[in-house]
């Protein structure tokens, strides 16, 4: 199998990138973005993107999608598109499809980061042989981690944004009980992705006895940055803390001593503004544990498409 050319595709919740990988290389090329709603299945959007190219032939291909992948049928959770492994392997021509959860493919692609493709935010220092958590949002909240085996580490699939918020003081006691006249489980994922900070804003305006604007999460950060809405600008620094806490009970969960990695679509976008605000911080909130999380790493993936280069290492494991 070492002589065929491989189509890694990382969907989330609005767009999917596609890329193809040569034989024996990890480094993606030829990426493209693309709506998941200018599409009605992903097999559609695989053959115009392959289309574009010539139609190269593939006969391999790695995906990760915003979901756990469980049994055959995959329906994203925050995303238009549902798809059969099998009938969509058979549809395509492919000798073998792999499907991962996507924060298992960014997981993957940590031990290929360069120092420049990363933010260190706070202190501490890695601890060789130990786990490594990775967090991040954008349409969802996704969570993952790298488990040490042996000389290589094992991505773990798993759904960790859905865990319940853990408010941390009065405000954010506030914020989950508007929160809970809404849903009837308040996840991590509904203070902190996209829709979080839309839920947050909402959320502080009702406290306060604003009426809220109709903003998306650009907008709602856009006004944070330039100071001009001030529930836009606490809903972005609750933001930031509550991600704080996520993070720290990753790494105590994991024993992540290695560090704490942030993807997804938000963060990286939000540059000095996050290493200044309450994140780190609350990631040192731990009680007993203080001392321990203080010493983990914590850092911002700026890299492009990590993920896809997560997908690449999947065809190392070929025998």
């Amino acid at each position: 199998m070492a002589d065929r050319m491989r189509m890694v595709v990382d969907i989330g919740g609005t767009n999917a990138r596609f890329a193809l990988v040569p034989a024996g290389s990890l480094q993606p090329q030829d990426e493209k973005s693309v709506r998941c709603a200018d599409f009605p299945s992903l097999e559609d959007a695989a053959r115009c993107y392959l289309r574009d190219l010539g139609n190269p032939v593939v006969q391999e291909a790695a995906i990760d999608v915003a979901v756990e992948p469980i049994g055959d049928f995959i329906k994203l959770t925050n995303g238009p598109w549902g798809f059969s492994i099998d009938g969509t392997r058979s549809a395509l021509g492919l000798d073998r499809l792999q499907v991962v959860n996507d924060f298992t493919a960014l997981a993957l692609a940590v031990p290929t980061l360069r120092a420049d493709e990363l933010q260190s935010v706070g202190g501490g220092k890695a601890v060789a042989g130990t786990p490594i958590a990775v967090i991040g949002p954008g349409t969802g909240l996704g969570v993952s981690g790298l488990i040490p085996a042996g000389r290589r580490f094992v991505a773990l699939q798993g759904e960790g944004g859905h865990t319940a918020f853990s408010p941390m003081n009065k405000r954010e006691l506030g914020v989950l009980g508007w929160l809970l006249g809404k849903f009837d489980h308040v996840s991590t994922e509904r203070v902190v992705s996209g829709m979080g900070l839309e839920n947050l804003y909402q959320a502080l305006c009702a406290l306060d006895g604003v009426s809220p604007q109709a903003l998306g999460p650009d907008k709602i950060t856009a006004a944070a940055l330039a100071g001009t809405d001030a529930q836009c600008a606490e809903a972005v620094e609750m933001f930031c803390a509550i991600l704080g806490t996520a993070a720290a009970n990753l790494v105590v969960t994991l024993g992540a001593r290695a560090g704490c990695y942030i993807g997804g679509g938000i963060v990286p976008r939000l540059g000095k503004y996050f290493a200044d605000s309450p994140f780190r911080s609350r990631f040192e909130t731990k009680g007993r544990f203080c001392r321990y999380v203080s010493a983990v790493p914590t850092y911002v993936i700026q890299a492009e498409t990590p993920a896809l280069r997560g997908l690449a290492t999947l065809f190392q494991d070929e025998k």
